[in-house]
């Protein structure tokens, strides 16, 4: 039996003042708040960024933060405080894939084809010569090889039908201008 600060040291417990049987707990707050803050920086950066996947950790250390600051024995010595948090985290996965799906922007693939081009409108930025290829055409924030059966002027409007390799068959949506 050695003496320390407390008291001698008897067995597994901190001194002679803790009766056998009885439960020695060293429960630091600090632990708690430090697992609420980083739930909340999560959750605060999720909304920022959305789309980081931040929602099930968030969720799961915010609860576990609370449940070690307001409830320390059914977070440690029970089976209530696992539970919790499985039960969190199956609840931020609920939650967060319908969420992913609201905040995601739709928008097209950001990989353009000729052939998705078909349909959509576009200008002139370089005349098209009837058979060949030397006419440009401006889609979306593209320049793309465009072809006609007709000569058609830089600034006409034009609609895509049909689209092979890296140039596109056009036909003009307004009548050509006279050059």
């Amino acid at each position: 039996m050695t003496g320390g600060p407390r008291g001698p040291f008897v067995g597994p417990y901190l001194s002679s003042r803790n009766p056998p049987g009885e439960n020695v707990s060293a429960i630091d707050p600090a632990i708690g708040i430090a697992l609420a803050v980083a739930g909340i920086a999560l959750l605060a950066a999720e909304l920022v960024h959305p789309g980081a996947l931040l929602l099930i950790p968030g969720s799961i250390l915010l609860v576990a933060g609370f449940l070690y600051l307001f409830l320390p024995n059914v977070l440690l010595d029970s089976y209530i405080g696992p539970v919790g948090i499985i039960v969190t985290a199956i609840l931020a996965a609920l939650i967060e894939i319908p969420y992913y799906r609201w905040v995601a922007p739709t928008h097209r693939p950001l990989s353009t084809t000729s052939g998705g081009l078909v349909g959509d409108e576009a200008v002139v930025v370089a005349d098209i010569i009837p058979n060949t290829l030397r006419g440009k055409v401006r889609v979306r924030s593209e320049i793309w090889s465009a072809r006609s059966n007709q000569p058609i002027p830089v600034g006409t409007r034009v609609r895509i039908i049909h689209g092979e390799g890296v140039s596109v068959s056009v036909e003009p949506i307004e009548t050509p201008k006279s050059t």
